[in-house]
């Protein structure tokens, strides 16, 4: 069949939105008419050629919803009219990873996901009769994809494409970093590395579980009002301190009764491995835990002193915010309609697919927190 598609071609170029073939879904697999799609950082980052696992040329896209418009055969856990969002990160429920229930990693098609195609090894789209790649397993930048059944979350039908496809990565992610990779306490104190979408959920992640002291730390100083209103309750611009940020950040976080300072829990949210560094360094001496969320470009390396670790500090990573997609994504989306999180004010521009270099370019311009396509 005919999809219309913004397909990229080459690292660095633009999307071109044009039509291309998709071929229906095979055993184990789904056909879903794609709704809503959000751009997010990681499709600039591998549409600039700085991911390693990047592959041209593709459809890109991962943080959609849609409608199911059929199934191939063996198909049970959704059918034809259900709504659904596609998932990046898979839950088979069988392989050693989920069976273990310490994470949230399925491996089941992560072989052939990273090559670009389903799991049967071969790719359902193509163009002019040539070979596109899938990205991330989802392909969302186009209004018809085909996923594999392990790899789509059955949602309500009364929650709004626009709003809950960003459920579908930046929602999920930030948010599941603190209740799932970090188990943050209610009390706690915690500092945020970055306030754009991924930076934003932690925040108010943080507020859902009751932290009292939430410090948001960015170089826009327009992000300040932004973390306010999703729960931050401190802002620190590094640029404006006229001091080293880890020892401002540190003494912030002192108290009468605790004159060692330190953030029990910080998220790095940038990328930049700097800031990983400065995010640990921070931390509480003895217990301080410090998750990295964003990703680094190709090659680069995370460094500190021994001491940081030794004495008590832990680093950790998280993708997808350790959730598992088909059983927390739908809760996820529950609470979105029930009022416990919100979305729709961080959705600050919709375009149609045919302005979907015009997203890239607000998110450059940093003028979006989330723009979306819809179809």
């Amino acid at each position: 069949m005919d999809v219309r598609a913004a397909v990229a071609i080459a690292a660095g170029k633009p999307l071109e939105v044009t039509t291309v073939q998709l071929e229906g879904p095979k055993a184990g697999e789904v056909l879903v008419e794609i709704k809503a799609t959000g751009i997010c950082h990681t499709d600039e980052f591998t549409l600039s050629g700085a991911d390693p696992e990047g592959l041209f040329p593709a459809i890109l896209g991962h943080e959609g919803a849609g409608i199911v418009v059929e199934t191939g055969a063996g198909v049970t856990s959704v059918k034809k009219g259900n709504h659904v969002i596609p998932l990046y990160t898979p839950e088979c429920r069988q392989c050693p990873s989920c069976l273990s229930r310490k994470t949230n990693l399925c491996t089941a098609i992560r072989a052939t996901q990273g090559q670009g195609v389903m799991p049967d090894g071969t790719s359902r789209f193509s163009m002019g009769g040539k070979k596109l790649h899938h990205y991330m397993g989802t392909s969302t930048f186009a209004n018809f994809t085909v996923l594999p059944e392990i790899a789509v979350a059955k949602i309500r039908a009364d929650a709004p494409f626009d709003k809950v496809c960003y459920i579908g990565c930046g929602v999920t992610t930030g948010i599941g970093a603190v209740i799932n990779t970090a188990n943050v306490h209610p009390g706690a104190k915690a500092i945020v590395f970055g306030l754009g979408g991924i930076g934003l959920n932690v925040i108010q992640g943080l507020r859902l579980v009751g932290a009292d002291m939430i410090v948001g730390v960015d170089i826009n100083n327009d992000k300040k009002a932004w973390g306010e209103r999703f729960g931050m309750t401190h802002f620190v611009n590094p640029k404006e301190i006229g001091k080293d940020l880890v020892p401002y950040l540190v003494d912030m976080t002192k108290t009468p009764a605790d004159q060692i300072g330190g953030a029990d829990y910080t998220f790095d949210c940038t990328g930049n491995v700097q800031v990983m560094r400065q995010a640990l360094e921070c931390c509480h001496r003895g217990w301080g835990t410090s998750v990295i969320i964003g990703v680094a470009g190709a090659g680069q390396e995370i460094a500190t002193r021994p001491f940081q670790l030794v004495t008590g500090r832990v680093w950790k990573g998280s993708a997808f915010g350790g959730a598992r997609g088909r059983s927390d994504v739908p809760r996820i989306v529950d609470w979105y309609m029930d009022g416990k999180i919100e979305i729709d004010p961080m959705i600050t521009h919709v375009l149609p697919l045919a302005d979907i270099n015009k997203a890239f370019d607000l998110m450059h311009a940093g003028k979006s927190i989330r723009s979306v396509v819809t179809f």
